[in-house]
């Protein structure tokens, strides 16, 4: 018809649609994606920063003359530094990491550094991930990282077991970056499933900082380990925004700002209700912290701002054309601007000067919101159909299930329920009868004895 009119309407529509979409992605800051969310006080977010330089002090050969140290130093005793293992040592399962016995904040840390682009193993971990192919406490999670995971718990589950038992009082936190971030990430899921190979530590000691996480645990996995998983990003950083293979994106290095182009314009083409159903769609896990520094339409950077929620839609799903994209990525970036986002918390703070009974008072005040939010977000997904989501029980007569904990005959048994009322479509149906191979094959499910 176009070219009868000597007219091309279609290609006049085309053009516009395609100018839409560019103006929009560009007016589309990360700002706009935790905008509702609720700011992040002192106390929850004081140990980022350290951890940071936890995680930059891995890079260090001899902490005692170091190469690489931020403004201001590492701030840690180098003595206090128990366990270090390098790529020899981890035979390049994993990245190189450190265990860190932090008296100060009766702590006992597991740091693990992000990806080094001159090592093929970090390389082999980080693109292992054929779809669906891992199951993982009801859901799917990322098989590379999970056998990284998996090779650090085998290897340090005694020797944390130790230091646990002789600091009874400490807290065991796990910190990564990058491909370290997905490695922690996934090694606290199997710690919470061992309790009892770590001396029976309780699971309110735990805790995960996953600093610029990969995309590494399923929706449902993600929320319901909201509790003990922090993810930390800083403002457009594109790593956790990436639903691609990560392969098609290593290969596409020489390219990127193309490729990230058509990601753009792929995930703004798809139903966000059609992501929300896809079961083997991964997600940045836990708890989110968004530290937001520059505004749209404006220069330079502003005072950092730190935003905190469990969301279960709008989680992170679209990514943003800037110029600081890969920057944000940075460890040095992030611990820099985490630091001016926690020194602007405490200058608020003094300048309100809080008693330290209210002080005792908020911190008991915000790990109520932070179970109510929690809570709140499980019995969204739950609302939302997830896949294998499911929201704890109303009443106290019946056993409860521990947050985060289900076996798998539970969350069939959810999954179930949830769907009654409706007609089950094939996808469930195939999930249902079949399962996947390490191979990648179906094969049928084995009968439950």
């Amino acid at each position: 018809m176009s070219i009868v009119c000597g007219i091309p309407l279609l290609e006049c529509v085309y053009c516009l649609a395609c100018a839409r979409w560019v103006w929009k992605k560009c007016l589309y800051t990360a700002g706009h994606e935790s905008e509702n969310w609720g700011l992040a006080t002192v106390e929850e977010f004081m140990p980022v920063p350290q951890l940071c330089r936890l995680i930059l002090a891995v890079y260090e050969d001899d902490l005692r003359n170091p190469i690489w140290e931020p403004p201001g130093g590492y701030r840690i005793n180098p003595d206090w530094v128990i366990l270090r293992k390098n790529y020899e040592e981890t035979q390049c399962r994993v990245p190189p990491y450190l265990i860190y016995l932090d008296h100060k904040n009766t702590d006992i840390v597991l740091a693990i550094r992000g990806l080094n682009l001159a090592k093929e193993g970090d390389y082999a971990i980080l693109l292992d991930n054929k779809l669906g192919q891992t199951k993982f406490d009801g859901g799917y999670v990322h098989n590379g990282l999970l056998k990284a995971a998996r090779w650090v718990f085998d290897a340090e589950c005694e020797f944390l077991r130790g230091l646990v038992e002789r600091n009874p009082d400490y807290t065991l936190t796990f910190a990564g970056h990058s491909l370290g971030a997905g490695v922690v990430a996934l090694l606290v899921l199997i710690v919470v499933q061992n309790l009892d190979k770590l001396g029976n530590i309780e699971r309110n000691k735990i805790r995960c900082f996953a600093i610029a996480p990969t995309r590494c645990m399923s929706l449902n996995l993600a929320v319901r380990y909201a509790d003990v998983i922090n993810s930390v990003v800083l403002q457009d950083d594109f790593l956790p925004r990436t639903t691609m293979a990560l392969e098609d994106v290593f290969k596409s290095l020489i390219c990127l700002p193309c490729l990230l182009c058509l990601m753009c314009l792929k995930d703004t083409c798809t139903l966000e209700e059609k992501m929300l159903k896809d079961p083997r769609r991964l997600y940045a896990p836990g708890r989110l912290y968004h530290i937001v520094e520059r505004k749209p339409l404006r220069i330079g950077r502003f005072p950092p701002v730190v935003r905190t929620a469990v969301p279960v839609d709008g989680r992170f799903e679209h990514l943003v054309l800037s110029c600081n994209l890969t920057a944000d990525h940075a460890i040095i970036w992030i611990e820099r601007e985490s630091e001016k986002a926690l020194d602007l918390m405490l200058e608020k703070d003094r300048i309100m000067e809080i008693p330290a009974k209210q002080r005792m008072e908020r911190q008991e005040s915000l790990a109520r919101e932070h179970s109510v939010e929690y809570k709140a977000a499980l019995q969204r997904a739950a609302a939302l159909d997830i896949p294998l989501a499911y929201s704890p029980s109303q009443y106290g007569t019946f056993r409860e299930m521990q947050e985060g904990e289900t076996s798998s005959r539970s969350c069939e048994q959810t999954s179930l329920l949830s769907s009654k009322g409706r007609r089950e479509s094939w996808d469930e149906f195939v999930e249902r009868f079949f399962d996947v191979n390490e191979s990648g094959e179906m094969v049928f499910k084995k009968p439950v004895s």
